[in-house]
Parts: C-alpha cells; structure tokens; sequence
C-alpha cells in the first residue's frame, strides 16, 4: 500500500521516478568534488559548530542535546529524511528546523534560535548529515500528505511578475541553460548547502525565497506555512532519492 501511494504521488510530480537526477549532476567536476570530499566541503565548518553544540548544555535546564538523545550518530540516523512532518502539539506540518527550536524551548528551556543563524544552520546541517545516503522517507499521515498536497498545488501555481510556476522550470525546462547556469530538477534532499553564490550555508527556505523573489513574486516570511508546504511537496517527490547533505551548489 505505501509502496503504491509513493509510486502515485511522484508520478504526480510530471518526473518519472527514473528521469530524477539530483542536482549534483548538473554541477562542474570542481563542485561535485568539493561535495564527495569532507575535507573540502566548506558546510563542514557549520556541521563542526552543530556537533559542538550538540554536546553542550543550554537554558535554564541545564541540558544539552546529548542529554536525552545520547550520540547523534545513532539517535539521528534517518531523522532528517522524514522531514517536514505534521508536529501534533503544534497542529501544523514543521520542518526540521522549526524542531530544533521547538526542542530548545520546550526541553532546554533555553530561547529559540534566529532563523537562518549559523547556530540553527549548524545544527540542522549536522542532524542532515546522519542521514547522508538514506532514502528521503517523507511521513504518511494525513496531516504531513495534506501539507504536501497545498505544497504542490504552490508548485504548479503560476507567481509573480513574470507569470512561472516552479514546475515549469524544473520539470519542463531542467537541464536548459538560463543566465549561464543549467537548470536543475529541483531537489532538496541535499540542504542545508553551502552555496558558492552565497559564500554561506543556506536553509532550502532561503533558496525558495530567492526563486520567488527571481520571478518578482511576493516572497513570504522565512517560517511562512506556505514554504514549508512546499518544502513537503519536494520531500514527495524526492521521496527514494537519497541525502546528500551537507551538499554544494553554484
């Protein structure tokens, strides 16, 4: 039966599932390179602070990550690859930073990290990268396949000034050259990144917030419902491929 939903949600996608290519494909040999090496994947700075903080106690609670959830190695494994998932307490879907936070507030008691801050970025990176290698596994409840359901109908939704939907650039153009640089499927399954554009490692919210404002669309808050609808959308159709992160882009 899961077999069998997966097969028709990412056929809905418009890419068969044998058609996907990650966009590591579409980078130059240097880029690919700089990815497969951890000795030169610059993301891995950010994942040093993320393990760091990981094992040192915060808040008022005086307990650190490790305290209840003991060596990530073992207690993360695969974790990431079910993100974004619906979070009950909050009656809403929530990606894994939003969780992060939710677990320094509620356990740490210690006060939310800023969006998009090399703190949250570094942890977030560092819990992706137990996963590397395992298959994207988005949840089946109703709540996260509502989520995904809103996130593709954003997908498919013609924004902004220059009238485009994200699929028809990455599923009807992928692999053409615009301004330079080839067109990719549109893949998360590689974020947090470090981006050469950016110089930084970037959340997959930032980078769809770039694509809004590139069509002059109104581009929501970062934590907007919205981005992490469509960020449940691009788990489904990621669903099988495997994490690659900490990854490089251009």
């Amino acid at each position: 039966m899961k077999l069998a939903l997966a097969i028709t949600l990412i056929a809905a996608s418009a890419l068969a599932a044998d058609e996907r290519r990650s966009g590591a494909e579409f980078m130059s040999p240097a880029s690919q390179a700089m990815q497969r090496d951890d000795a030169q994947n610059p993301a891995m700075l950010w994942i040093s602070g993320g393990e760091a903080q990981w094992n040192t106690a915060a808040g008022s609670s005086g307990k650190s990550c490790a305290s209840c959830h003991g060596d990530a190695k073992n207690s993360m494994r695969g974790v990431a690859a079910r993100f974004p998932a619906f979070h009950t307490d909050s009656g809403k879907t929530i990606n894994l930073s939003q969780r992060i936070n939710i677990c320094r507030e509620r356990k740490q008691q210690a006060a939310p990290w800023r969006v998009e801050s090399e703190e949250l970025l570094g942890m977030e990176a560092y819990i992706a990268l137990q996963s590397r290698g395992m298959p994207v596994t988005p949840p089946q409840d109703q709540g996260t396949r509502a989520s995904a359901a809103r996130g593709r109908q954003l997908y498919n939704q013609r924004i902004g000034q220059l009238n485009l939907s994200c699929a028809q650039c990455h599923d009807q153009q992928w692999g053409k050259r615009l301004a330079g640089s080839t067109i990719p499927q549109a893949h998360a399954s590689a974020y947090p990144i470090y981006r050469l554009e950016w110089q930084s490692v970037g959340s997959l919210q930032r980078r769809l917030r770039n694509c809004m404002s590139g069509v002059r669309a109104e581009v929501p808050p970062f934590g907007a419902q919205e981005l992490v609808e469509l960020e449940a959308w691009l788990a489904v159709r990621d669903q099988g491929m495997n994490m690659e992160s900490p990854g490089v882009r251009p």
